[in-house]
C-alpha cells in the first residue's frame, strides 16, 4: 500500500486541484485541496500560450511560481492530515500546458518538478505528455487509461466525459481496448466570452447562457472547423480554440446579442460532444461527466436531452467526485511510472505503442 499525490492545474487555469490517493490492488481517495490560481500568475501562463517577448525567462520565472504555489498546497494538505513527507511515495505533477502541438511534434507543461521535489521533500514525477508525442502520440488525452481502471468493472458500453478547458471522451467496452480523443472545447469559450463581456470567471450553473438562444447560423459556422470532422485519435489545445478564433467568426455574421453567443458556445460544446460519441460509440447506455463541467447544469441538461438513450450523470452516481477525477489520474499516472506499468494507450493518442510515461525527480 502506497500513499501518492496528485497536481493537476487544467487549461481553464482557475487554480489547482491536489488529490492524496491510497493505491494498492484498489485506488482510494483520501483528501483534497484547492488552490486557487492568483490572477497574476494566471496571466502570466495564459501569456504564454502564444508567441511574445523573453518567452524563455517569462516561462521559468512563472513555472518556479507554479512549483512554490503547488508546494505550499500540498504542504498544507499534509499537515492537515498529519503526515510527513516520507508518507508519500511520490507527487504526480501535471504541471502547466502553455503550448500542445503534437503535429508539429511537441507538447509543453512547465511546473519544475525539480523544484517542486525541493519544496516538498517528495520524489515527482512530471512530463507525462512528451513521452507519448516522442512514440508518435498525440499525448493527450492521457485519463482514459486511469478511466478504465476506475469504472471498467461496471460492465456497460460506457463513456466518461472530462469537461475541463476542453473536453474529452473515454469510451470503454468490455472486452475492447478503451479508445478516446478529445471533442473540442468544454469552457474555454465559455469562461473567456463571459470575463469579456461580463467580467466573470465562469457562467456560474450555465445561467447566462441559458438566458440567450442558440443561433445556427453561428453554430454551423463554428463546426465548420476541421477539427470536429473524423474521431481522432486528436486532441487540440488553445492553440485552435480562442476568442480570435470566435471573433474571426462573429466578424463574418450579423450581429448578436451577448447571451445568445453563449448560448451557442453551450451548444457547441454540447453538440460537438454527442456528435462525435455517435460516431465512435453505437449505443452508449451511460455517459459519466467529470470536470468543472459535471457542474454547469445547463450544459448537463443539454447533454441529456442530445443523448436521451443512454443515462447521463456525474461520477458522483458512482461514488467519485467528479471534481477530483483529474487530480486522481496523475497521483495513478506517478504510481504506474515507478511501478513501470505502461499509461498511455495508443488506440487513444495513436503512440507507436505502450509506453511508460513521466520523468522521475527524486527528493
Amino acid at each position: 500500500m502506497a500513499r501518492y499525490l496528485g497536481v493537476m492545474s487544467g487549461t481553464s487555469l482557475d487554480g489547482l486541484d491536489i488529490a492524496l490517493i491510497e493505491q494498492d490492488e484498489q485506488l482510494r481517495l483520501l483528501a483534497t485541496h484547492y488552490i486557487p490560481m492568483p490572477v497574476d500568475l494566471r496571466q502570466d501562463l495564459l501569456g504564454l500560450c502564444a508567441s511574445g517577448p523573453d518567452e524563455i525567462a517569462r516561462a521559468a520565472l512563472a513555472e518556479n511560481r507554479w512549483a512554490t504555489l503547488a508546494a505550499q498546497g500540498i504542504n498544507h494538505l499534509l499537515t492537515t492530515q498529519g503526515l510527513a513527507p516520507d508518507a508519500i511515495r511520490a507527487i504526480g505533477s501535471h504541471g502547466q500546458t502553455v503550448r500542445h502541438e503534437p503535429a508539429r511534434g511537441f507538447t509543453v507543461q512547465i511546473g519544475n518538478p525539480a523544484l517542486l521535489a525541493e519544496l516538498t521533500g517528495i520524489c515527482v514525477v512530471g512530463d507525462f505528455r512528451r513521452r507519448d508525442v516522442a512514440a508518435g502520440g498525440q499525448g493527450a488525452p492521457l485519463v482514459p487509461a486511469f478511466h478504465e481502471a476506475l469504472f471498467g468493472h461496471l460492465g456497460q458500453r460506457l463513456a466518461i466525459l472530462n469537461v475541463g478547458g476542453f473536453s474529452n471522451l473515454s469510451l470503454i467496452e468490455r472486452d475492447q481496448p478503451v479508445h478516446g480523443f478529445d471533442c473540442g472545447p468544454g469552457n474555454v469559450l465559455l469562461d473567456a466570452w463571459i470575463e469579456r463581456k461580463q467580467g466573470q470567471a465562469f457562467d456560474a450553473n450555465g445561467a447566462w447562457a441559458a438566458s440567450g438562444s442558440v443561433r445556427q447560423d453561428l453554430l454551423n459556422a463554428l463546426l465548420s472547423d476541421p477539427f470536429f470532422a473524423g474521431n481522432g485519435p486528436k486532441s487540440t489545445g488553445r492553440e485552435v480554440f480562442n476568442l480570435p478564433w470566435l471573433d474571426a467568426h462573429l466578424a463574418r455574421l450579423p450581429a448578436y446579442r451577448d447571451e445568445d453567443v453563449q448560448a451557442t458556445l453551450l451548444e457547441l460544446t454540447a453538440s460537438s460532444i454527442i456528435d462525435s460519441l455517435r460516431q465512435a460509440q453505437d449505443g452508449t447506455e451511460a455517459l459519466l461527466v467529470c470536470g468543472g463541467g459535471a457542474r454547469n447544469g445547463a450544459l448537463m441538461a443539454r447533454l441529456a436531452a442530445l443523448l436521451p438513450s443512454a443515462k447521463v450523470a456525474s461520477t458522483a452516481a458512482h461514488g467519485v467526485d467528479p471534481d477530483w477525477v483529474e487530480a486522481m489520474a496523475f497521483a495513478w499516472l506517478a504510481h504506474c511510472c515507478l511501478e513501470g506499468i505502461p499509461a498511455n494507450r495508443p488506440s487513444v493518442t495513436a503512440a507507436h505503442g505502450l509506453r511508460i510515461l513521466g520523468a522521475i525527480y527524486p527528493a
